[in-house]
Order: C-alpha cells, then structure tokens, then sequence
C-alpha cells in the first residue's frame, strides 16, 4: 500500500470513534501491537529529542524500503508512534519525504494532544523523515 492509502484508511478508521477517549483507547491499543525494538537499539542516539516521554526509533534499510522499529516508556506515546510505523515503515525514503501529514490534522489528533505530546509527534515525523533523508543518500551512493 502506498503512504496515501494508508493515511486514508487511519482516516477511516478513525471516522468510527464517536469520541476521543475512544480514540485513545484505539491508539493505546496500537501501542500494544508495536514489534519490539531490540534492547540493543535502545541507545540514547535512538532517543527522539523534544519527546516528554523517551521514544527510540530505529532504521534500516531493506530492498530500498526502510523499516523502522520503535518503543516507548508511555502508552499513548507508544500508540502514536506505532500508528507512525504503520504509515511510513516499509516504504521507500523518496516516499516518506515527498508524503505529506495531513492525515494527523484530519483525524484531530494534534489538537487533542497535550502541547507537551504534540511536540512530540512532530518530533516523531522529524526524525523518521531525518532517518529517510539518511537512508536515501545510502542508495544514491
């Protein structure tokens, strides 16, 4: 599926919540299907800067499609950052960088974020795009 495709259906998906806790109950479950990243990539130079909680985020690339593995020491933080997997890992980094994050404004979900979280999240994009920049100039040279 492509990042558009995939936005879409969160959109969807989201649609189906009456209310916000509902929502975040929904995230929270999405944190608990978040694969595990290895103990060995929780290093502080996997750490997300700007996050409240403490996020790693790992990279690498495979067959031209990066795939990222992530945790997080909270639970709605774990949500948001697997729902952030789920849009941008196993794509290709020319993909992650041209996508755009609309989607995030369209389901409400920065708004309904503490000013804490939200900083967080934009965070989060930053550094998966950081990472697609890195993992770019790998095939590229």
């Amino acid at each position: 599926m492509t990042i558009k495709e995939i936005q879409e259906e969160i959109i969807d998906e989201f649609s189906m919540f009456d209310d916000w806790m509902e929502r975040y109950e929904y995230i929270i479950d999405l944190g608990k299907s978040l694969p595990m990243i290895k103990d060995t990539f929780k290093l502080d130079e996997n750490l997300i800067k700007g996050c409240q909680s403490k996020v790693w985020l790992y990279s690498e690339l495979d067959n031209n499609t990066i795939l990222f593995t992530a945790d997080s020491d909270a639970i709605l933080t774990k949500g948001i950052v697997a729902l952030l997997l789920r849009v941008y890992s196993n794509q290709t980094p020319a993909a992650i960088l041209e996508a755009k994050t609309d989607f995030i404004d369209e389901i409400g979900l920065k708004e309904h974020l503490s000013p804490t979280r939200a900083n967080g999240l934009v965070s989060m994009i930053k550094q998966i795009k950081m990472y697609a920049i890195a993992q770019q100039s790998k095939l590229t040279t």
